[in-house]
């Protein structure tokens, strides 16, 4: 049974491709998948997602539900899927797998519309199935060290190709109307990104994005935007982009600026159109494989189905207004 443990061992200096053709051959069946997807989430045996007891009953008769639990006061019932992004999809775990492989491997992400034609599903289905992987990479890790470089970044169209209607609506609101401002942090030492949509370009917005996510008296490199300035509980020392000054030193943005062209380009060449509601959802995904990218393929996978555990988003919460 394959798994994800194709790890880099001593000495291992590169990571390990899969390609699409190889992934096929590993997973022929959706039983193939279910065994990698229960190795990923149960490696040492499964337990209940209700009240965590190992007291399991295996191989119920029941068209969906495979497992019982034995000390759950009404015995209930539960799947592989039970507890995870994945609950209540109608979905093959083949299925599953080949569009969790797609959404990892893209670097500059996969539309609905490519995910509905590889994988043979409705594009209402492969919406609502891209935005339940991009879930699994919520953040869950610790504040970095430093050096830290920050930054924000507008994400919108462009004005030129807006409709003549909305246009008109935005005369006089200035540069940034219709765009979304995400902020971001990368992580020298680890090469770790952290990005989010924040509710404006103040200072409080994007300095407490910082505080967040950069632990106290850490070195923070910044451009000369002036809401970076008063960042008290750090290290700061910034570059001025205005006056053509992009390296002084150690200073500088060029790393987290590189991030920003990644999801500009796929905002402009992939998805064509993000709706600020779901943006976040976006940064969230490009922040996540880029963490991931040094990974094995079967292990950005695995990390991404380990994810996916805890986690539940249905699709009225995804469309309610």
């Amino acid at each position: 049974m394959a798994t994800g443990s194709m790890s880099k061992g001593p000495g291992k200096s590169y990571r390990e491709g899969l390609s699409l053709e190889r992934l096929f051959r590993m997973f022929p069946t959706d039983e193939a998948a279910e065994a990698w997807f229960t190795a990923e989430r149960w490696p040492d045996g499964p337990y209940c997602p209700h009240c965590g007891s190992r007291n399991i009953q295996c191989g119920i008769a029941h068209p969906t539900m495979t497992h019982r639990c034995r000390d759950c006061p009404k015995r209930r019932m539960f799947s592989l899927k039970t507890g995870t992004v994945m609950q209540g999809s109608p979905l093959g775990y083949r299925t599953w797998l080949a569009a969790i492989y797609l959404v990892a491997t893209n670097l500059k992400g996969v539309s609905s519309m490519k995910l509905h034609r590889d994988l043979g599903i409705s594009q209402k289905s492969a919406w609502y199935l891209a935005h339940r992987i991009r879930e699994a990479w919520k953040e869950v890790g610790d504040p970095f060290a430093g050096p830290v470089e920050a930054d924000e970044a507008y994400i919108g169209g462009k004005r030129k190709n807006m409709p003549k209607s909305r246009r008109e609506a935005m005369k006089g609101a200035g540069s940034l109307a219709g765009k979304t401002i995400v902020a971001g942090a990368k992580d020298r030492r680890t090469n770790k990104v952290s990005a989010a949509v924040v509710e404006g370009m103040d200072g409080w917005a994007l300095q407490s994005f910082v505080e967040d996510r950069v632990i106290a008296d850490a070195k923070v490199y910044t451009d000369e935007h002036a809401s970076w300035l008063g960042l008290i509980f750090h290290d700061h020392e910034s570059v001025n982009h205005s006056k053509d000054e992009y390296v002084r030193g150690d200073a500088g943005t060029q790393g987290i600026e590189s991030f920003w062209a990644m999801l500009k380009r796929a905002h402009t060449g992939t998805f064509h159109k993000i709706s600020p509601k779901h943006m976040d959802r976006y940064v969230t995904e490009f922040a996540g494989r880029h963490n991931d990218r040094q990974a094995d393929t079967l292990d950005q996978m695995g990390n991404i189905v380990r994810g996916m555990i805890g986690r539940r988003i249905s699709y009225s919460d995804l469309t309610a207004s």
